[in-house]
């Protein structure tokens, strides 16, 4: 990108932190469903904990672990299709198109909000973690951060396909960006290895590049090895699923310019 298209990129990411300036209750909401959903499972882990067994004991960590990954991911997603739901419920789509905006640089701004929004929401929920219930998930060292990249990578590809939906379909639609990825929680195999899905399942939660990732954290965690393997198939398949995802989202942008959509989308 060059300097101009940095400054539309940022322009539109100005545009979106402006909304959070004089509103801490949209700050609030970007913090509370992490920290819920880790004080929940924290009681859970503590309990397993609880009851003195080395295998409850690995578990236990093995669920924290899993939430905290869990949730960058769904932030990214979130973060992403929010973002541009924001656009379409102030009706600002169309101004943005008859700009000199490209939709590379649209989707930069919300792949940057996504990324700033999964940080607010998942930092606060990480220090719960460790101030209630003395789990640092930073034990595993810097794959950590391979792992972080490769779940918000999927949620942007998920994002991508969210929001292809939304310009195809409108409002119909919006329900989407809450509720796809914990459509997917099954099958990516956040809490349990994908071997205990049946046979016929598991070759579906392969082609998930979260599969990989929780694969990986739980060989970090309960082996102390790093799984390059998963590692290697997560981005591969964070590369396939975007690629594909944003192919999806051109097509249907093109489609909602013909149709006359960017202006009536929502309603």
């Amino acid at each position: 990108m060059n300097a101009a298209s940095l400054r539309r990129v940022w322009g539109l990411v100005y545009r979106h932190l402006a909304l959070f300036r004089r509103s801490p209750p949209r700050i609030i909401e970007l913090m509370y469903w992490p920290a819920l959903q880790m004080v929940v499972w924290g009681f859970v882990t503590a309990y397993l904990a609880g009851l003195q067994n080395d295998v409850t004991s690995i578990a236990a960590g093995v669920l924290i672990g899993g939430v905290l990954l869990w949730e960058a991911a769904l932030r990214s997603q979130m973060g992403f299709s929010i973002s541009f739901l924001e656009e379409i419920w102030s009706r600002n789509l169309g101004h943005i198109f008859v700009s000199p905006i490209r939709p590379a640089e649209m989707v930069a701004a919300l792949m940057t909000m996504s990324l700033l929004r999964a940080m607010v929401g998942v930092i606060p929920a990480m220090g719960l973690a460790w101030v209630l219930y003395a789990f640092n998930i930073f034990a595993m060292g810097p794959v950590l951060v391979a792992f972080f990249a490769a779940l918000i990578l999927m949620g942007w590809a998920v994002a991508l396909g969210v929001t292809s939906l939304i310009l195809r379909y409108g409002a119909g639609a919006e329900a989407l960006a809450w509720s796809v990825l914990f459509g997917i929680t099954p099958f990516a195999c956040v809490f349990y290895p994908v071997a205990v899905l049946p046979v016929w399942l598991q070759p579906v939660a392969l082609i998930l590049p979260a599969a990989h990732v929780f694969e990986g954290m739980r060989a970090a965690l309960t082996q102390g090895v790093i799984a390059w393997d998963h590692l290697a198939a997560a981005y591969a398949l964070n590369l396939v699923w975007i690629t594909g995802m944003a192919a999806l989202f051109m097509g249907q942008l093109r489609g909602a310019r013909v149709r006359g959509a960017l202006l009536n989308i929502g309603e």
